[in-house]
């Protein structure tokens, strides 16, 4: 029954990318610079809340044995998951999501990169539910199911416009919509495979489960940084994505909270 609760639990982000592609279906242009504005500072406001929040304060708690050294695992952990996401920002060829003039004229090749950007932005968020979840599964005492279930709820919200943001210039160039659609769809799917992964590893190394809830805040940490906030702050009306990072912040922490 536990183990059914939690793959409930990590399926629902990547429900929240899939319906989000799926606006390809029912949106016949490109989302407009406003609009992209604004889902991208909310996007950001639930990762940063989240970050903090879900994952960790939880970390900082669990290591409360340390006394005034409680800090460091949080720490340790923050540094390395941001530490990682930067290697494989290096390493992975990928475009940011600002979906540039350039990058438009590539074809193929173009949404092959765009995939692997949106699979930078999904690994550590599935990292984070999967080690949500892992805390609850392994009795971790100050994480509650319904506060993993909030962290899951609150990345689908993010994912759903970040869904659309991929799928939609795609469907600008052309690209038919049921493909387009399952381009939308692949993107997602290392989330709950990530979260998968992140669980298994808890289970094996269950004393470092503090640097692992730090380590996927400092990779969410790193997307929120590298291409969210640019995107929310670049040109004209960047105080839309100010505004909607204080929603999505807000957001994700009354579910945390209430839900915790």
């Amino acid at each position: 029954m536990a183990w059914l609760q939690v793959a409930e639990g990590v399926l629902i982000p990547f429900l929240g990318t899939s319906l989000g592609a799926a606006c390809v279906f029912f949106m016949r242009k490109e989302l407009n610079d406003k609009v992209k504005k604004i889902l991208a500072g909310f996007a950001a406001g639930i990762m940063v809340s989240a970050s903090f929040f879900s994952l960790i304060l939880p970390a900082i708690e669990q290591a409360g044995y340390m006394g005034k050294l409680s800090f460091l695992p949080a720490v340790v952990g923050f540094i390395i998951g941001m530490l990682f996401l930067l290697v494989l920002d290096k390493v992975v060829p990928h475009v940011h999501l600002d979906h540039s003039e350039e990058g438009l004229k590539t074809g193929l090749k173009k949404t092959t990169k765009l995939m692997l950007a949106v699979t930078l932005h999904n690994l550590p968020e599935g990292m984070a539910a999967g080690a949500v979840f892992a805390g609850w599964l392994y009795g971790n005492e100050q994480i509650s199911l319904a506060g993993a279930f909030a962290l899951s709820v609150g990345i689908a919200l993010q994912n759903f416009p970040e869904g659309a943001i991929v799928s939609m210039p795609l469907r600008a160039e052309g690209m038919p919509k049921g493909k387009t659609f399952l381009f939308g769809v692949l993107s997602g799917i290392v989330e709950p495979i990530g979260a998968l992964l992140t669980i298994f590893a808890a289970a094996v190394f269950l004393p470092v489960l503090p640097y692992l809830l730090a380590f996927a805040a400092g990779a969410m940490f790193y997307v929120v940084v590298e291409e969210l906030v640019p995107d929310m702050k670049e040109g004209s009306h960047s105080n839309l994505g100010t505004i909607s990072f204080a929603i999505g912040f807000v957001l994700m922490m009354m579910l945390d909270v209430g839900l915790g």
